[in-house]
């Protein structure tokens, strides 16, 4: 079913208007059309995928120490297995969002998810760190449909201002309730069953998804759309994965001539991507987006936002499970109070914007993110669960109509042809600075660890002890339990350990205070309905 019945009105109807704002910073399309009954039947099937994209990542974080012992990945396979996904995910998103233009929104939707799930199965039953890595390289080619898709639908079925900012914190909250449900339900899964079967949550909810999503889900798609141009798709990969791997070699102390060469060949795959949208008819990705101010602003926030996000979240399953000692269940059960908080921030972000302007709003959710990260810290120092799950729910409530409001002001600044690339820009900001946030944060956190542990070591460590604790905290606990000085050994570890997580949250914690000042600053003229 198209949007609405009634025709469009007239592009200057449609435009909000404020003498003290420069329009040309403002969302292209406006719409007083009100969603019907079949829109918001059709956002609750739309939340499904999202709440299967949260629950994969976080169970997948509790699933980390377990599958650390079964495949023995070294520290750099370990930090791959868990962020390959966002980076095959990042070089794939704009691919996808301009596909689902040309295709078919509900259809790339549907065709992503049957492949999300066949992936799954392959991950499941990995028998080496290697083939699990490909799984999940595999698993982020897959879901990239899933984000835009969803977004882009809900520009298009919702286009009354404060309808479609409710549906976008409801499509963030389906997120957060996955990411609330995924530990518990991991840690249910891991307390019976081997690693693997994380992978197989995901089986039921896809079923599920492809028998209802074909009869009530309206399909989307660009009337004028051009060729998907298959050269701009293989630069678009061949810029931003090179340069992502060079940030994080070069993060993990690896061969800083060989980082800085992947770096320069991914930025000469980029100039050439943007000279040749330049030149195209049907661009991969329309430049002229990045003339909006307030859009470049709103992506660099949402990098930062996703970038502190996604970088805590395996530290943090790792600090429950080996420093405090808590069993998976335990972690994942911990774990639910920050995704419930994350659901009652993005409910929050409407009645916020009546209050205040996005700017503001945006500056107070930044502020009350880094109390929660500086809680979180000092809960770590002193080894309080109770702190640490009060810091993490309060980073939750505070991060969540930021990241409402972000992907609300990105999506909204495209004319509606163009929605589903503007969601998969919008997208592409959340998994690069996920998957740079969990690069470059666990390689600080494993560099800072490695240089505690060093130099703390227990005398007379034999060799290859040494040389196993040193790549990790997850490979220090494979050691057997039984090892000569082993006790003392682990609380060496744990100590080391706790000291470089605790540095590395100072650091996010800045990072966010930074961008607070730059929200309020560049976006403080900027208005929005609520």
């Amino acid at each position: 079913m198209q949007p609405g019945s009634a025709r469009r009105p007239p592009r200057a109807a449609k435009r909000h208007r404020d003498p003290a704002v420069n329009t040309s910073d403002w969302p292209a399309e406006v719409s007083t059309g009100k969603a019907t009954r079949r829109e918001w039947i059709g956002l609750a099937i739309i939340a499904l995928p999202c709440v299967l994209y949260a629950m994969d990542l976080t169970i997948l974080n509790l699933a980390v120490p377990s599958l650390s012992v079964d495949l023995k990945p070294t520290a750099a396979q370990l930090l791959w297995i868990v962020d390959v996904y966002g980076f095959l995910a990042a070089g794939s998103l704009l691919i996808m969002g301009t596909l689902g233009d040309r295709m078919g929104r509900r259809k790339l939707l549907l065709i992503g998810s049957a492949a999300f799930g066949l992936v799954s199965l392959l991950a499941a039953f990995s028998r080496s760190a290697g083939m699990l890595i490909a799984a999940r390289a595999l698993l982020g080619v897959a879901g990239a449909t899933l984000a835009p898709s969803t977004l882009s639908l809900i520009s298009n079925m919702f286009r009354d201002d404060r309808q479609r900012t409710f549906a976008v914190s409801v499509w963030i909250a389906s997120f957060s309730l996955g990411g609330a449900i995924g530990p518990a339900v991991g840690g249910l899964i891991l307390a019976r069953f081997w690693w693997g079967a994380v992978f197989l949550v995901p089986i039921p909810v896809i079923g599920l998804l492809l028998t209802i999503g074909p009869v009530l889900l309206p399909e989307h798609k660009s009337p004028n759309a051009g060729r998907l141009d298959v050269l701009s798709a293989v630069l678009s990969l061949a810029c931003v994965l090179p340069v992502i791997y060079g940030i994080k070699l070069a993060a993990e102390g690896g061969d800083l001539r060989w980082a800085a060469a992947t770096i320069t060949l991914g930025l000469v795959f980029g100039s050439l991507f943007v000279r040749r949208q330049i030149t195209l008819a049907d661009p991969l990705l329309d430049l002229r987006l990045f003339r909006r101010p307030a859009l470049r602003a709103a992506l660099a926030i949402h990098i930062v936002d996703f970038f502190i996000g996604f970088g805590i979240l395996v530290l943090v399953a790792q600090y429950l499970q080996l420093v405090l000692g808590l069993t998976p269940l335990q972690a994942g059960l911990w774990s639910t109070p920050a995704g419930v908080g994350f659901v009652v921030g993005s409910l929050l972000t409407s009645p916020t914007l009546r209050l205040m302007r996005p700017a503001h709003a945006l500056g107070l959710g930044l502020t009350f993110g880094a109390v929660g990260l500086s809680v979180m810290a000092c809960g770590m120092n002193l080894h309080s669960l109770a702190l640490v799950v009060l810091g993490n729910t309060l980073f939750a409530i505070g991060m969540a109509p930021v990241s409402a409001i972000n992907s609300n002001l990105v999506v909204s600044a495209a004319p509606q042809e163009q929605s589903g690339s503007a969601s998969a820009l919008s997208e592409t900001a959340v998994e690069f600075g996920g998957a740079l946030g969990i690069a470059l944060l666990g390689s600080l956190a494993t560099a800072l660890y490695r240089s505690r542990l060093s130099g703390a070591m227990p005398m007379g460590t034999p060799t290859y002890v040494r040389e196993t604790a040193l790549r990790g905290i997850g490979a220090a606990f494979s050691l057997p339990q039984n090892l000569e000085g082993g006790t003392a050994l682990r609380s060496t570890v744990q100590t080391a350990y706790t000291s470089a997580i605790d540095i590395t949250f100072l650091i996010g914690v800045a990072m966010l205070l930074i961008a607070a000042a730059a929200a309020v600053v560049t976006l403080r003229s900027l208005k929005m309905h609520s």
